[in-house]
C-alpha cells in the first residue's frame, strides 16, 4: 500500500494540531455520549502508522502530542466491496463561482445519493497557520486522503480535523451539515438531547448530534457519492484516486469569468475587499500588490487544472468534464443533462422539477448565499457593479485564464456595460 505522508509531512501535520490543541480548553459534553455501535475496528492506515512508529519523545508537549496520537488512531483504511454501477463524483471549483447551487442538483438526487457539502473546510482549518495561509504540500495530501476515505464512505480521517474531536463518532461540529441531505435522513437522524446546540443542525427533520457510525453505514448503502469543495487547488494531486480500484471518480470542474468571481466576492466578503473599492474609488492608497498575485495565483492554479484535465492523459481519460458557471445559469437543464450523463448517474424527475423552480425566482429569494437565483440574469449581473479599474487588474492578472475558458475582453466602460456584445464565447471543452 502506498505511504502517503512522508515523515516531515506527517509532524508538520502533527505539531500544527498540537498548536490547535492548545486553545482547546472546553470539553463536549457529556450529553453527547449516546448509546451507538462504534465504527468497525480497523488497521491503523498510513498516516497514523508513521506517528506512532517513530516513538520520538515530546518532553514538553507530552499531553499533547497523546491527544495528537489519539485523533490519528481514529484513521483506518477502509474496505470498501466495489459494486459494479457506483458512481464517484469530485465537483471541483472556488468560491463563488456557483458551486453550491450546481451541487444542489446532485443533493436533490437523495434516495441513492450520498452528497457532501465541503468536507474540506475541517481539514483548511487545522491546517491553517497563524499567518493564515496553510502549508501546500502538507494540505494538498490531506486534502486528497480525506476525500479518497470519504468516497470510501469512512469518516474517520475527516474525524481527526473536526475540532472539537468527536466523542464516540459523535459531533456536533460537521460544518455545513443542512447543506447535505443524506446526513439528515432519518437513518442517520439520532435522537434529539435536550440543551445540546448544533450550529449547522438539520432543516427538515429534528435530529440530534450527528453519529458518524450511522452516516458511513447509509453511506455504504448509496450508489452514487459527490462530494463538493473549493479547496483543492491542483488536479493533479488527485491522481491516486482514479487508480484505487475501489472507485470510480469523475471530476467535474467548475469555472467562471474571473472578473465576476472577483465582483461576487467584493459583496460577500465586504470587508476584506474595502481596499478594493476605494482604490477604484480614486483613494490615494495604492491597489496591495500581494493581493494582486494572490489573485493571480489563484487564476493560475485554475487554468493549470484545467489544462490537465483538458489534455486528457492516460490517468483521466474519461473522467474528466469542464463546465462553465456562465453554461450552466444560461441553460441549466441542458448543461445538468450533460453533467449527469458524464457522471453516470440518472437525471430523476426531482432533479428536474428542482432546476425548473430555482432557475426562475424572484429577487427576494436569491440572496448572497442562496442557491436559488434566477440563473440568466445572474451572468450580466456583475457587469454593472465592477469598476472598470477592477476589471482591468483581473484582465492583466488572468489574461490565460479569461483566453482559455472563452471570456472576452473589455477595453473601455462602455463596453464592459454594454448588454449588446456578450462577453461569453461560444466554447465546446473536450469531455
Amino acid at each position: 500500500m502506498r505511504i502517503k505522508y512522508t515523515i516531515p509531512i506527517v509532524f508538520f501535520v502533527a505539531l500544527v494540531v498540537i498548536e490547535k490543541e492548545n486553545r482547546i480548553i472546553s470539553r463536549v459534553s457529556d450529553k453527547l455520549n449516546l448509546k451507538q455501535t462504534p465504527q468497525t475496528p480497523l488497521q491503523p492506515g498510513a498516516f497514523s502508522h508513521l506517528v506512532l512508529k517513530h516513538n520520538v519523545s515530546f518532553p514538553a508537549l507530552s499531553k499533547d502530542f497523546k491527544v495528537m496520537k489519539r485523533r490519528l488512531e481514529n484513521y483506518s483504511e477502509h474496505q470498501e466491496v466495489p459494486r459494479k454501477g457506483r458512481k464517484h463524483v469530485l465537483l471541483l471549483a472556488t468560491t463563488r463561482t456557483g458551486s453550491s447551487f450546481v451541487g444542489e442538483f446532485f443533493n436533490q438526487q437523495s434516495d441513492n445519493m450520498f452528497y457532501l457539502f465541503e468536507p474540506l473546510w475541517h481539514v483548511e482549518k487545522m491546517l491553517t497557520l497563524d499567518t493564515g495561509g496553510t502549508n501546500a504540500t502538507a494540505s494538498a495530501k490531506a486534502y486528497r486522503d480525506v476525500l479518497q476515505q470519504l468516497f470510501l464512505c469512512d469518516f474517520s480521517l475527516l474525524e481527526s480535523f473536526i475540532d472539537p474531536l468527536p466523542v464516540n463518532h459523535i459531533t456536533t461540529s460537521l460544518f455545513r451539515r443542512e447543506s447535505s441531505s443524506f446526513l439528515c435522513e432519518e437513518s442517520v437522524c439520532s435522537p434529539v438531547v435536550k440543551g445540546v446546540f448544533e450550529r449547522y443542525r438539520c432543516k427538515t427533520r429534528r435530529c440530534g448530534p450527528l453519529n458518524l457510525t450511522l452516516a458511513s453505514e447509509s453511506c455504504l448503502k448509496k450508489d452514487h457519492k459527490v462530494i463538493k469543495s473549493v479547496r483543492v487547488r491542483q488536479l493533479e494531486n488527485l491522481r491516486p484516486l482514479t487508480e484505487d480500484p475501489r472507485l470510480d471518480i469523475r471530476f467535474i470542474q467548475l469555472v467562471r469569468d474571473p472578473r465576476a468571481v472577483l465582483a461576487s466576492r467584493m459583496v460577500a466578503f465586504a470587508a476584506k475587499y474595502k481596499s478594493w473599492k476605494e482604490w477604484a474609488l480614486g483613494g490615494e492608497e495604492p491597489l496591495n500588490e500581494d493581493e494582486v498575485k494572490k489573485l493571480k495565483g489563484n487564476c493560475d492554479n485554475i487554468r493549470m487544472s484545467a489544462e490537465v484535465g483538458l489534455r486528457q492523459p492516460p490517468w483521466l481519460r474519461g473522467r474528466y468534464m469542464l463546465v462553465r458557471y456562465e453554461d450552466i445559469a444560461r441553460f441549466p437543464m441542458r448543461k445538468a443533462t450533460e453533467m449527469f450523463r458524464f457522471s453516470g448517474i440518472p437525471l430523476t424527475p426531482q432533479v428536474k422539477a428542482w432546476i425548473l423552480k430555482n432557475t426562475q425566482v424572484s429577487k427576494e429569494t436569491s440572496g448572497v448565499y442562496s442557491t436559488q437565483k434566477k440563473s440568466s440574469e445572474q451572468v450580466e449581473k456583475w457587469r454593472f457593479s465592477l469598476p472598470f479599474k477592477i476589471a482591468q487588474v483581473v484582465q492583466r492578472a488572468c489574461g490565460p485564464t479569461l483566453k482559455l475558458f472563452g471570456y472576452k475582453f473589455v477595453s473601455s466602460e462602455k463596453m464592459l456595460t454594454d448588454k449588446s456584445i456578450s462577453l461569453i464565447e461560444d466554447k465546446v471543452f473536450r469531455v
